[in-house]
């Protein structure tokens, strides 16, 4: 036990020394977490930007509609049928779809557009669609009007309060046409949505494609997201052949590998990151052992055994990198919930990359605690293994050469 208060006196003896030792590990926690929070952050981001502008975590269609998507490959959307998928105790909401392809026309303007039929109150708990809504109205359960994507509404020159035209083919070829008003407008942070979806009640575009009790997929939502694949195999083995049940890295699995890619190369860039905080905090022990040599010649010279040296370095070592650690941990909280509240935002070539992908150039952090915990640990086990060098450096001291000034 003295030794523990002996080492304790020598740390703050020379308080210059201890609070450099230190303010190395503390800056190398703060660093450790931010970067791997950003890491989490952004993925998370990602994957929450494909969940919320459209896929949902989970879809469930027909089987071969995938590959096949027209109104033929519908399936039946009925109460029974919905009871059935939110039966799942990972299954928060359900919405249904009635999705195809159309011609949209206003005043001499003509494109083509996604139309999308939805419950709006369902398809709000998925993807958060009202939230979306930068001019006019969301829309009601039961309205004959539609929202147009921003992008689509500048492409037509129409806005809220002007009439459009669809024409497409409805269910079993049959004709379809409808002329609607304009409620609200959308924004999407997926330009290719932003710029060709349109929104009607289910109600509305079943009469539209003459697709009576139809759905193209029921979109779901999921409680905890990390249950992602266990959620997929459990609804398939429910629902059985006749659907097909698909995550979201399966509908778009292009986004997935663009993650996985990024997500490797983080990998390389934290790992260059611990071998600069490694040499950051070499530097100051090896800074603090120079400052000591004399010191610890006389301590040699005067009888003091190297073992019980070394172990005084040791402990003198462990209180100064965990003191740096915790400190570390306590000032990169709220570092992390800062850039989380207000993430980076990316501009120029990095913002047309992502937005190729179809996201938002906007990079929060992550406030997960193992961030904090794993950063904390791993540097906390660095500093250890480099605190053996002090100890080294005990054993291979020469009392008479220590003491030459």
């Amino acid at each position: 036990m003295w030794l523990i208060g002996l080492a304790w006196k020598n740390m703050w003896r020379n308080r210059t020394r201890t609070t450099i030792t230190m303010a190395a590990v503390f800056f190398a926690v703060i660093l450790s977490v931010l970067t791997s929070s950003l890491k989490d952050g952004i993925f998370d981001n990602l994957i929450k930007n494909v969940v919320s502008f459209y896929t949902g975590y989970v879809q469930v269609h027909k089987a071969g509609y995938q590959d096949e998507q027209v109104l033929d490959n519908s399936l039946v959307y009925n109460s029974e049928f919905e009871g059935t998928i939110i039966a799942e105790s990972n299954i928060t909401n359900v919405s249904p779809r009635l999705e195809t392809y159309s011609l949209v026309a206003s005043g001499n303007q003509t494109r083509g557009c996604l139309v999308v039929g939805i419950d709006p109150e369902k398809e709000d708990k998925v993807t958060g669609l009202k939230s979306k809504i930068t001019q006019g109205a969301y829309l009601g359960q039961n309205d004959k009007e539609v929202i147009l994507s921003e992008g689509l509404s500048q492409k037509l020159k129409a806005g809220t309060g002007d009439t459009i035209y669809l024409i497409g083919q409805g269910y079993h070829g049959a004709t379809s046409a409808g002329r609607y008003t304009v409620k609200g407008l959308a924004k999407f942070g997926s330009p290719e949505l932003n710029n060709s979806i349109i929104y009607l009640s289910l109600p509305n575009a079943r009469e539209l494609y003459s697709a009576e009790s139809l759905a193209t997929s029921a979109v779901l939502s999921l409680a905890d997201a990390s249950m992602l694949d266990y959620a997929v195999t459990r609804l398939q083995n429910k629902l059985g052949s006749d659907y097909e049940v698909l995550s979201w890295e399966m509908i778009m699995p292009d986004v997935k590998q663009h993650i996985e890619s990024d997500s490797k190369s983080m990998k390389y860039i934290q790992g260059v990151l611990y071998m600069l905080v490694s040499f950051g905090i070499f530097g100051t022990l090896l800074m603090m052992m120079v400052e000591r040599k004399y010191e610890l010649g006389m301590l040699i010279a005067i009888g003091m055994k190297k073992g019980k040296l070394c172990l005084l370095m040791a402990i003198e070592s462990i209180f100064t990198v965990l003191a740096g650690c915790i400190l570390g941990l306590a000032a990169s909280i709220p570092v992390v919930q800062y850039f989380h509240h207000k993430p980076l935002r990316m501009g120029g070539e990095t913002a047309a990359i992502y937005e190729r992908f179809g996201f938002e150039a906007v990079f929060p952090t992550s406030t997960a605690a193992d961030n904090f915990i794993y950063q904390g640990i791993t540097v906390l086990i660095i500093g250890l293994i480099l605190s053996l060098y002090p100890v080294y450096k005990v054993i291979s001291t020469d009392p008479v050469k220590a003491m030459k000034r």
